[in-house]
């Protein structure tokens, strides 16, 4: 079984319409607990409730063979139902991350249905500083993945890396020769039409970013180092 987590703004829209070809119905988008507008403890009791309540009722995932959306990694770390798990997940460059997270979220704002958080960045109109030297969003990597180290997952993609690591993907973890989206667009996804090639150019505030999200860093720049060691023993 594959447990898939869409950290937001690193390509997993774009892989889940790759999995959704391969597993078709088999695949549970799981995109509900929506972590990023609750507390850290808020969302950290929600994933061990959810968790505890697959142990209670595993019937849910029956006839599933792939989950994928946004929750805490733990909340699929609870229960295995006597069956094999392989985690997966991709990291983006956190500074670059945050900023287009950030630009995602000036142009899709919805009154009365975006999230707490995401309505309250509009409200007080956040500066894209602002954004990414809040306590909010910090070491996102880190939050999504409280309780279960990086070293848990058996493929991290690296998303400025996707359609080399898509094939690797496919060729490690599923066992065929690659993914292909079928009939639907298998494009990137949620991209931001006037995206520069580098949203953050200054030099000064990008120290600062990196420094404000330093454990976020270090999980990219091991993932970073992983990729390598991954695509030189091939």
């Amino acid at each position: 079984m594959l447990i898939s987590l869409h950290l937001p703004k690193t390509a997993g829209t774009r892989f889940r319409r790759l999995l959704e070809s391969h597993f078709v119905e088999r695949l549970l988008a799981d995109y509900a607990d929506a972590p990023l507008h609750e507390t850290v403890a808020a969302r950290r009791l929600q994933a061990l409730r959810a968790g505890t309540g697959l142990l209670l009722r595993p019937h849910r995932l029956q006839d599933v063979e792939a989950v994928h959306g946004h929750f805490l990694a733990i909340k699929y770390s609870l229960w295995s139902g006597g069956r094999s798990w392989r985690r997966v997940t991709w990291l983006r460059d956190p500074v670059e991350r945050l900023a287009s997270h950030y630009y995602y979220w000036r142009r899709t704002y919805e009154p009365g249905q975006s999230g707490a958080l995401h309505r309250r960045m509009l409200e007080e109109d956040w500066s894209l500083e602002r954004f990414c030297l809040g306590s909010e969003l910090r070491n996102i990597y880190r939050q999504f993945l409280w309780g279960v180290p990086l070293g848990r997952f058996d493929f991290v993609g690296i998303t400025e890396h996707f359609d080399d690591d898509i094939d690797d993907f496919a060729r490690r973890i599923l066992g065929i020769d690659g993914l292909c989206a079928g009939g639907a667009d298998g494009g990137a996804a949620n991209v931001n039409p006037a995206a520069p090639e580098h949203y953050v150019t200054d030099a000064s505030l990008r120290a600062r970013i990196e420094q404000h999200h330093a454990a976020d860093m270090a999980l990219y720049r091991a993932a970073c180092a992983r990729r390598q060691r991954r695509m030189l023993h091939g």
